[in-house]
């Protein structure tokens, strides 16, 4: 990847570090599948009405709205409202990552290579690393819905590839016209009408600011400038090249649930989230390639040097002179620029 697309992978990297505290917020206010569905909603009213349909085939554009918007917001908010901390969830959402390699792999044929399969393989025993630490605290059930999100994401990544829009931004903003429908079903028959109520009765309160403006950084931000940057790269690289730089977000999401929040990692979750970023890195260096040997020239010949060399000088000279015009001839000039009449 050229520089200026890393940097642009790393930019994403931060504003989804920074969605988890957003969508944590949102959380103290909304139920999640409620929140899911008015997270889309609200982009994709106006883009009905007036953002032009991206020319891609319709079974890609459904398939990122199911994957990217629905299973995976579906999995990790439901996750986080269960308890699962908000700088940790940023963490196992990238699941995503060693999923996408595998898809890349398994459905277009990418080629994996050695070293990012190695680094990958450490990422994913990060994983789990942490899905350990933390399981024998809050249940398997929190921990293995992130996971689901990270799968969800995952699909997303290879339908949006697979759909190659030109106008990355018009296949974003299409993509939330399909969360919202399903969301609400889910959300009217597991959270029912009354939670759903009682938040909106509530939310215009002074209590209710941080929720409101965390949603909106997840519209803008998360979803519009982070998810369309990811898009235009992942139509222009391999899945297996773009899909590890997710793996930088937890650094983000870690320390800023640290500092805004004051969660504290415990040991088992530190050294899976090394092994998580020790893996993207080496997935994403390149081998130290040895530089092609220089030929050896050969040696110029010295006229006093062997025998065997000097003859040979000597007799390409007289056949050269042989081959040359006399000076007598007219109108042929010396080697002076004189010309011999």
């Amino acid at each position: 990847m050229p520089i200026r697309h890393v940097l642009l992978a790393l930019t994403v990297a931060l504003l989804w570090g920074l969605n988890f505290l957003a969508i944590h917020l949102s959380l103290q206010q909304f139920p999640p599948l409620f929140l899911v569905a008015l997270r889309f909603a609200v982009l994709a009213v106006p883009t009905l009405m007036l953002v032009p349909r991206p020319d891609v085939p319709l079974r890609w554009l459904i398939g990122y709205g199911l994957g990217f918007g629905t299973l995976q917001f579906f999995g990790l908010y439901l996750g986080m409202a269960a308890g699962f901390p908000a700088g940790l969830a940023s963490l196992v959402l990238q699941s995503s990552a060693p999923f996408t390699v595998l898809l890349g792999a398994l459905l277009l044929h990418e080629r994996l290579g050695l070293r990012r399969a190695v680094g990958v393989s450490v990422a994913v025993a990060g994983l789990v690393v942490v899905g350990l630490a933390r399981g024998g605290l809050d249940g398997w059930a929190p921990f293995l819905l992130v996971v689901l999100g990270g799968f969800g994401w995952a699909l997303g990544n290879i339908a949006s590839r697979q759909a190659r829009s030109e106008k990355p931004m018009h296949l974003v903003l299409w993509m939330t016209v399909i969360p919202p429908l399903p969301m609400l079903a889910l959300s009217l028959t597991v959270e029912g009408p009354e939670q759903i109520a009682h938040s909106l009765t509530t939310a215009f309160t002074a209590a209710a600011v941080p929720a409101w403006l965390g949603l909106l950084y997840t519209i803008t931000a998360g979803t519009v400038i982070g998810s369309a940057v990811w898009v235009w790269l992942m139509a222009r690289h391999p899945a297996s090249t773009v899909a590890p730089f997710s793996l930088l977000v937890p650094v983000v999401g870690i320390l800023t649930a640290w500092a805004a929040l004051g969660e504290v990692p415990l040991q088992g979750e530190i050294l899976g989230g090394v092994l998580v970023i020790g893996g993207v890195l080496w997935a994403n260096s390149r081998a130290r390639r040895r530089p092609p040997a220089q030929p050896v020239p050969d040696p110029v010949p010295d006229l006093i040097g062997e025998p065997s060399t000097t003859s040979a000088l000597v007799s390409h000279s007289r056949t050269a002179a042989r081959c040359l015009p006399a000076p007598s001839e007219p109108g042929i000039r010396s080697a002076y620029g004189t010309e011999h009449q």
